[in-house]
């Protein structure tokens, strides 16, 4: 699975999900619910890229 990456610098890995967020680990970035923002900045999904 495809790591992401916030232009803030966080990055989302989808083995370890977002826990705090209600983000379970093994979650697709795909899969993770449109109103998710980035926890650091609060950006949305649509800002984030695809980092492998």
């Amino acid at each position: 699975m495809s790591k992401w990456k916030c232009p803030c610098g966080y990055v989302y890995d989808p083995e370890e999900g977002d826990t705090e967020h209600g983000v379970q680990p093994g979650t697709k970035f795909e899969d993770i619910p449109a109103d998710w923002v980035c926890p650091w900045c609060g950006a949305e999904k649509e800002y984030f890229e695809e980092v492998g």
